[in-house]
């Protein structure tokens, strides 16, 4: 059995079926049990500091990117009326406001660094979304679906300007700390969406490349997110490189569980289509651990795969035939494999913690948040 790590890895609650809760985490830290965390309440603090900032920054858009973009946060619908749209988890804001904790300064010092973070998300989505073909996002017809691939383009890359303008108009030091890590990131980001669609034409794709492009593509944008408000209130390079740990890691487990709700996920939670990654041929951790396993499932599957890529009618295929893939993955290991691979990239994310020197309540909650992270629907 496919074991890249020396270890046989925790327990999880992954079954069959699709939808269900994946994966359950290890017990949480004394920090995280002295202290009760309503993560909700975490996330909205983060959305509702943001937001404000978000919108005003999106308000200076020239016409019609402006309303594009709106359209794009759920703030608008199609026709361009007041909606109240699903604006995504809100991790990263949360992520950058609870940072600025652990220097002792105030949530709000780190409010642009939430934002500007916020932006090159949404700068990435836009392009993903095209890329990738995804028609649908938060239950709702993509940007380039509605309002056609060059305002996708276009509105993604002003996004990215008003990340830079909205740290660097703050005219301090710690600002341009601040966007120095941000555009690494952005960097990484960008690298890791090259790997992704280069793998999506090879048959294979060992394991170690695949966590080298999930560390590019999503750990990280949420390794600055856990820094960037931290840095904004002074914290010295150590503490932000420390935070940066908990962040990467926290984002490779983020990503293991996207790659199990993208091909087992229910649709009514993640707004996307049915078996959605095996659709668009994605080499995420499930499948190429599948590969990567041996034995009969595992060849199988590669052979499957081998001649999907050739295949002429693959967009037509049926459910079954998509079910019948998710089978072979589940049969040759990759599932289980993703699941564990999830929890020992949260421990690692809650251990790095201990490096640094901080409230417990701080503490406490961005355990809460690494635990909500690997455990959800969508």
């Amino acid at each position: 059995m496919l074991d890249q790590h020396g270890t046989a890895g925790p327990r999880t609650s992954g079954t069959a079926t699709r939808g269900e809760t994946v994966p359950t985490v290890p017990p949480a830290s004394k920090a995280a049990r002295a202290t009760a965390v309503d993560v909700t309440a975490l996330l909205e603090r983060g959305r509702t500091l943001a937001t404000p900032v978000l919108r005003a920054a999106v308000d200076r858009l020239a016409p019609p990117m402006d309303t594009v973009a709106a359209y794009h946060f759920g703030w608008i619908d199609a026709e361009g009326n007041p909606a109240a749209g699903d604006g995504g988890k809100a991790v990263r804001p949360a992520l950058a406001v609870l940072s600025a904790e652990v220097t002792g300064a105030a949530p709000e010092t780190g409010i642009p660094g939430a934002v500007a973070v916020e932006l090159v998300h949404n700068f990435s989505l836009l392009h993903d979304d095209l890329m990738d073909g995804d028609e649908q996002r938060r239950h709702r017809d993509t940007v380039w679906k509605v309002h056609g691939p060059a305002q996708a383009i276009l509105v993604g890359d002003a996004l990215f300007a008003l990340a830079n303008e909205v740290l660097l108009e703050l005219g301090t030091v710690e600002a341009g700390r601040a966007t120095r890590r941000l555009t690494t990131a952005t960097r990484a980001l960008i690298d890791g969406q090259a790997q992704d669609i280069s793998y999506e034409h090879r048959d294979r794709v060992s394991v170690e490349e695949c966590l080298e492009m999930e560390g590019n593509k999503t750990g990280a944008l949420l390794a600055c997110a856990s820094s960037i408000g931290a840095v904004l209130g002074g914290a010295d390079d150590r503490t932000a490189d420390t935070l940066e740990k908990y962040g990467y890691h926290l984002g490779l487990a983020f990503q293991a569980v996207d790659d199990l709700l993208g091909i087992w996920g229910d649709p009514v939670a993640t707004g996307k289509q049915t078996w959605s990654d095996l659709r668009q041929r994605k080499k995420s951790l499930p499948v190429v651990a599948a590969l990567a396993a041996g034995g009969a499932a595992s060849e199988r599957l590669g052979q499957m795969l081998a001649a999907d890529a050739k295949s002429s009618d693959f967009a037509n295929f049926s459910e079954e035939e998509f079910a019948a893939r998710a089978a072979l993955i589940e049969e040759a290991g990759g599932r289980e494999w993703t699941s564990k691979e999830a929890r020992r990239q949260h421990t690692i994310a809650i251990e790095a913690l201990d490096a640094i020197d901080m409230p417990d309540r701080v503490r406490a909650r961005f355990t809460a948040l690494a635990d909500f992270v690997v455990v959800r629907k969508r």
